[in-house]
């Protein structure tokens, strides 16, 4: 049956796993965007949800034709899959989006980015193709994000008849960044981008650059908020609750300076353990009375350039430890790993939590963290984050690169009396859950409808 509401991104609401016996068993995505639009979707009878297979069990399962209801998954050839994702998506459009080039040395723009580029290109029209097949007339179709820029010119000219939004989860580029891709390429991306009725961003300064660089465009700003009801639910499960008493136990009654991030270069984990060694430095007063809770998630391990952040994070953190630990007490808990529970913990009894990526689309964790405090925290929050716009007024804002003002600020967070920490907490959790994913959902899908 043809739908009247689908959404594509590359990444779907479950994932396949295959057992010893070859039974294929289905598991449900995890995050508050999945749970969001898996809610928002279920609100409409025949919506589909098309994705890419990204597994060899995913892809076993669209061969064997087993389908959950409302997902479609596309089995796409697994070498055009990773020079779409990983040669274009994660090695070109990400690092264009967020700055992150090392100028001297990158950009490259040789034959094996006319390859990678020729695979996205086929990657997103299969997209294209596959939305094309299941729309209904006028249906309403949100593309997500920068791995697929190019699906909106590609389904107009399949299906004109179609209502598209395209929303960008990342930065957009400044026209000098943009400018940097090859003419012919950045015209097919913003091209492509421009086949949506509407261009959502999480920011109005995402949104204007993007009309810099393209010139013109319908665009929407919305911004990605978090579901309390959920996230206080997620935060107070036994494995939480578990990991919570085993932090307390390490901790003690010690002030917590809180960051949850992936080892992403645009997350700024490193200048952020330099603030911590700088605090500890010029306020001698906190050694012994805070510990630094980070966790950095291990990302895109298949790229050397996020193996060796990694690396480096672990490095410094250790070095913050063997300056000025002692036997009693150490200053740095660092945890290299995915560990969802562990991160709720620290949500929960973060004092001071800090976000300072130098470019980032939103940053959900400068949301969550606020919500689900138990004493309540300061919000150290860099001018890079997208969430800037939004909690700028009850946050201590720091320029990203300046290592010196953010361990000011560090400093001033935990000096903050507790009755002006816990109404700015009160007021960051309120601006936090504005727009939770269903409903930040169904505001772009009513912005498509006439």
């Amino acid at each position: 049956m043809a739908s009247q509401v689908l959404v594509a991104a590359n990444r779907g609401p479950l994932s396949y796993a295959i057992a010893d016996d070859g039974m294929l068993s289905a598991r449900r995505g995890g995050g508050g965007l999945v749970s969001g639009l898996s809610a928002a979707l279920a609100q409409q009878p025949d919506a589909v949800w098309i994705c890419a297979a990204l597994s060899d069990a995913d892809r076993e399962a669209v061969r064997r034709g087993v389908a959950e209801p409302g997902v479609r998954m596309l089995d796409i050839d697994p070498t055009v899959y990773d020079g779409a994702y990983n040669g274009i998506a994660n090695s070109v459009l990400w690092f264009t989006h967020h700055h992150l080039y090392d100028i001297p040395r990158e950009p490259v723009f040789d034959a094996a980015f006319r390859r990678h580029w020729a695979s996205y290109t086929a990657y997103n029209q299969a997209f294209a193709d596959a939305l094309a097949e299941e729309a209904a007339e006028g249906a309403c179709v949100l593309v997500q994000d920068y791995h697929l820029a190019l699906v909106p010119g590609q389904l107009r000219e399949l299906r004109p008849d179609l209502r598209i939004a395209h929303f960008t989860h990342t930065p957009w580029a400044s026209k000098e960044f943009l400018h940097m891709l090859p003419d012919d390429v950045r015209e097919q991306l913003v091209h492509g981008m421009l086949g949506a009725d509407v261009v959502g961003f999480h920011t109005r300064a995402w949104a204007d650059s993007f009309l810099d660089g393209a010139g013109r465009g319908n665009v929407a700003v919305f911004p990605l908020g978090v579901d309390a009801d959920e996230l206080r639910a997620l935060a107070h499960r036994p494995q939480v609750d578990d990991k919570l008493a085993q932090l307390r136990a390490e901790v003690g009654d010690l002030k917590t300076i809180v960051r949850v991030d992936r080892t992403e270069l645009s997350k700024n984990i490193l200048r952020g353990l330099l603030a911590y060694r700088e605090l500890l430095t010029v306020h001698p007063e906190w050694r012994g009375r805070v510990v630094h809770l980070a966790s950095a998630y291990p990302s895109r391990q298949d790229l050397k350039v996020y193996r060796d952040y990694t690396e480096s994070v672990r490095e410094l953190a250790a070095a913050v430890n063997a300056e000025f630990g002692t036997a009693d007490w150490q200053p740095v808990h660092v945890s290299v790993k995915d560990d969802f529970a562990r991160s709720l913990a620290a949500y929960r009894m973060a004092d001071v939590a800090l976000v300072n990526p130098v470019r980032d689309g939103m940053n959900l964790v400068a949301k969550e963290i606020p919500v689900v405090s138990e004493a309540g925290c300061v919000l150290v929050l860099s001018t890079g984050a997208g969430a800037y716009e939004e909690l700028r007024r009850d946050a201590l804002t720091v320029n990203p690169y300046d290592v010196t003002e953010t361990a000011s600020a560090l400093h001033a967070a935990l000096s903050m009396p507790g009755g002006e920490r816990a109404e700015r907490t009160k007021r960051l959790a309120a601006a936090a859950t504005a727009l939770p994913p269903a409903a930040w959902f169904e505001a772009q899908l009513s912005a498509l409808r006439p």
